[in-house]
C-alpha cells in the first residue's frame, strides 16, 4: 500500500529535496506539497494524505497551529512536525498539539522516511536526543513577579506601560528586566524572550 503525503516547507530548495527523498521510496507518494501553513487544511481535506509532514516555523500559521486544526477536522491524518528547533519547549508544544511525530531536519534521509511508516501505522515518533533533553529540562528560573514583567514586555508593552499595569515604579521594572536577562543568559530584553518562549516559561 503506497503512503500518501502531504509536505509543508517554505524553503523551496529543501522542500524540493525532501519530495525527491520521499518519492524514491517504492511505498511513499508525495501528493500534495505547500510553502505556507494556511494552505495546509484546505490541501489535506482535498488531497486526503495519510501523512502530513510539517515544518515549525511556516509563514501564514504555524506549523503546530495547523496540525492541531487538521488533527480536527481530518484526524486520519498522521502528522509529522520536521523542524530546525532542538528544544525542549518545542517539543512540549508539540505533543501538547497531539502530533504523531517530531524530528529534526538533521536527522540522517532514512531516518525520515523510516518515520514516516512509522506514523503512518500509528505509531509516535520522536527524536530520541530531544526526548531525552525535554526529559532532562529544568523549570524556570524566573520568579512568578519576573514572569509577568516579562509576558508583559514579550506582548510589546513598554516599560512605563508595564509599570502602569503592575502598579510598580518604572525603576522596579527596569531592574526587573535586568535580572531578567541575567538570569535567562540573554543579549537583551528580546533575546530573553525568545529564551523564555522557547522554553515555555511564558504564555
Amino acid at each position: 500500500m503506497t503512503i500518501r503525503i502531504l509536505l509543508a516547507e517554505d524553503m523551496n530548495m529543501v522542500r524540493g529535496a525532501l519530495v525527491a527523498l520521499l518519492n524514491l521510496e517504492d511505498d511513499l507518494e508525495v501528493v500534495s506539497e505547500l510553502e505556507r501553513g494556511d494552505q495546509i487544511l484546505a490541501a489535506a481535506l482535498e488531497h486526503e494524505p495519510d501523512v502530513a509532514i510539517i515544518d515549525i516555523d511556516l509563514p501564514g500559521l504555524d506549523g503546530l497551529t495547523a496540525a492541531a486544526r487538521l488533527r480536527k477536522r481530518l484526524p486520519e491524518c498522521r502528522t509529522l512536525i520536521l523542524t530546525s528547533l532542538g528544544r525542549p519547549g518545542a517539543l512540549r508544544r508539540a505533543l501538547a498539539a497531539q502530533v504523531s511525530g517530531y524530528l529534526l531536519k538533521d536527522a540522517p534521509p532514512q531516518e525520515l522516511a523510516s518515520a514516516v511508516r512509522r506514523v503512518a501505522a500509528g505509531q509516535r515518533v520522536i527524536d530520541s536526543q530531544l526526548a531525552l533533553s525535554a526529559w532532562n529540562s529544568t523549570e524556570t528560573p524566573l520568579t512568578e513577579r519576573e514572569a509577568e514583567v516579562l509576558q508583559l514586555a514579550a506582548e510589546g508593552l513598554e516599560p512605563i506601560e508595564i509599570a502602569g499595569q503592575l502598579k510598580l515604579s518604572l525603576g522596579t521594572v527596569r531592574n526587573y528586566l535586568t535580572t531578567i536577562v541575567t538570569k535567562l543568559n540573554a543579549r537583551n530584553r528580546v533575546d530573553a524572550i525568545k529564551i523564555a518562549r522557547d522554553a515555555d516559561w511564558l504564555l
